[in-house]
């Protein structure tokens, strides 16, 4: 099967290209074939923008064992819908994820639901060594300093040497000191006021497990990447470590602050909590001079009846991997910042970090895994018309301009926006992403 996309402009790793490009089976066959090239479809994106299809490199998709709240189905559908082409999924699912049987069994779990092309991480735990310096057909090893499900929590300090010294694979880390969240939980017992959330998970505990983790790769030279990086400070640490440390940021963290609770209460509350304008600012400041070099979504849905029960019974986090790379091009009509900027933050640096096979760019030979944008179209964001299975987003009623109208996974068109309605080819599933390390 041929198909080409032409009069795009291609954000391309030299830049913005106006140019047509060949798809052949599941890769990149040509940009700018010879123009007597016969193919079985054609697809004219004039006005349009193409970018490497998205890789969000941290969320929750729930599945198995989580499935009331989403699953893989809904969740690489709503990929599929916001212009995320791959995912790599975190070890908190039921089961936790913390060996190789259980890695392989997602993988084949996904290999018959996933719409878009997966990975999943390896959780550490306090016992589970052998298996972390074993593991295979993994993007890395997850770890939690700080709250979690299960056996997940990794705190002890023996333990995480050992991790940092004896793996090979890239290490990844919730960062949230786990012992300054336990004071200040008995500080602030009894209290009901969502805000209250932003003072037990505040800057300290973020600092210091992120000063903690990049200490650990210092020393033993291992590879690591913050995850959802949420205060200023913390841009401070990694702006002076080492390139063995890479770093994210998340759109809830860029866009949402503790002035927020009066209006959306315990929607917006995460682990690492919502910080303040200020973080805000820092955060996005440092996405532009390239201390924090990826943006991922830690999609992590609940039902809005769990998110409603009465703080601190109700639980963190929020669905958003449909709506993040809108939320992005957003910022690129008010010039914040530039559609290559979003292609590399969103694309090229999380392959780039996560030693992902052929992706993250449109390049021949690579992927053929693509997303056609229209930057002058407006729509809201509509709970009635999320396609994750929790059917809510925090940025309900929001207009924004620049959205993903078409959507190629591997060579297939899996989405496209047709007269207002998206429409999703199901008649495949995605693959298994491949990397360099395997």
């Amino acid at each position: 099967m041929k198909t080409l996309i032409k009069n795009a402009k291609v954000v391309t790793s030299d830049g913005l290209v106006d140019a047509a490009v060949l798809i052949e089976g599941s890769k990149i066959a040509a940009i700018d074939p010879a123009i007597q090239t016969q193919v079985d479809r054609s697809v004219d994106a004039t006005g349009h923008y193409l970018l490497p299809g998205l890789i969000d490199d941290q969320v929750h998709f729930r599945d198995p064992g989580l499935t009331h709240k989403e699953d893989l189905a809904h969740a690489s559908r709503a990929c599929a819908k916001g212009g995320v082409t791959s995912f790599l999924e975190m070890p908190n699912t039921i089961p936790n994820a913390t060996t190789q049987k259980l890695i392989n069994d997602k993988l084949e779990l996904a290999s018959k639901t996933s719409l878009v092309n997966y990975g999943f991480y390896i959780g550490a735990t306090p016992d589970n060594l052998d298996e972390l310096k074993t593991a295979v057909r993994t993007p890395g090893i997850k770890i939690f300093i700080g709250s979690s499900t299960g056996d997940l929590l990794v705190d002890n300090q023996d333990t995480l040497e050992r991790i940092f010294a004896e793996t090979t694979l890239r290490i990844c880390a919730h960062c949230e000191d786990e012992a300054t969240v336990r004071a200040n939980q008995e500080i602030f017992a009894g209290q009901t006021d969502i805000a209250t959330h932003s003072k037990i998970r505040n800057h300290e505990a973020a600092v210091i497990a992120t000063k903690r983790s990049i200490d650990l790769a210092t020393r033993h030279n291992h590879p690591f990447h913050v995850l959802h990086v949420s205060t200023a400070d913390e841009v401070e640490l990694i702006s002076t470590a080492s390139n063995l440390i890479t770093a994210e940021v998340c759109p809830h963290h860029l866009f949402f602050n503790v002035d927020d609770y009066d209006r959306l209460g315990s929607q917006i509350k995460m682990n690492p909590s919502i910080k303040t304008r200020h973080d805000n600012a820092a955060l996005f400041k440092a996405l532009l001079d390239g201390t924090i070099e990826v943006i991922a979504t830690d999609h992590a849905p609940h039902t809005l009846e769990e998110k409603a029960k009465p703080y601190p019974e109700c639980p963190s986090g929020l669905p958003a991997v449909e709506n993040s790379l809108a939320l992005m091009l957003n910022e690129v009509s008010k010039d914040r910042c530039t559609i290559n900027q979003v292609a590399s933050w969103m694309s090229t640096a999380p392959a780039r970090v996560w030693d992902i096979k052929s992706k993250g760019r449109i390049e021949v030979g690579y992927d053929a895994d693509l997303v056609l944008i229209d930057l002058e179209l407006k729509q809201k964001i509509d709970n009635a018309t999320q396609q994750t299975k929790c059917k809510w987003s925090p940025w309900h009623g929001t207009e924004l301009t620049g959205w993903a109208i078409a959507t190629w996974v591997m060579g297939r068109q899996v989405m496209k926006l047709e007269h207002g309605q998206y429409i999703f080819d199901e008649t495949r599933m995605g693959s298994e992403i491949l990397y360099e390390h395997s």
